[in-house]
């Protein structure tokens, strides 16, 4: 693969085996970034996850006192659930898949809205996934055609 400069000092221009040619930016970063973050957000959901299901007692609220009215365990499993497959999803973003930039797009759009509905059991644990979420989302839509191979 034969890689040129263009005029511009950001874009790199990539040929195919085919002969087609690619634009390729420094926004490339970026995305491997946002898949990286995609990693810690799954393992930050599962660890949110697994601490309801083992040790409901953690969070200072009861289950009536959230949003949607269900034990810790069911949302223990939620979090759990959107955490591997986060993570299993920017594990095929880092591969430059665009299945997987779909579905994580999709599933950070789910996560926030579950955690929103967490909010009150861990309101500083929920603000910093959520603004990852907005982070990868932003990254994924904006720039994700970048990382395709």
């Amino acid at each position: 693969m034969a890689s040129t400069r263009s005029s511009r000092s950001d874009v790199a221009v990539d040929e195919g085996p085919s002969g087609s040619t690619r634009r390729r930016t420094h926004w490339t970063g970026l995305i491997g970034f946002a898949a990286v973050l995609m990693l810690l957000l799954g393992l930050f959901q599962a660890i949110e996850g697994l601490v309801a299901i083992f040790n409901s007692d953690f969070y200072k609220v009861r289950p009536n006192g959230l949003v949607l009215h269900v034990n810790y365990t069911v949302w223990g499993w939620a979090h759990l659930l959107i955490g591997i497959a986060i993570f299993l999803a920017g594990m095929g973003v880092l591969s430059g898949n665009v299945v997987a930039r779909t579905v994580g797009v999709v599933l950070a759009a789910i996560s926030v809205v579950v955690n929103m509905l967490f909010l009150t059991a861990a309101p500083a644990m929920v603000m910093i996934i959520v603004l990852v979420d907005v982070f990868v989302m932003y990254a994924l839509i904006v720039h994700g055609q970048e990382m395709e191979y």
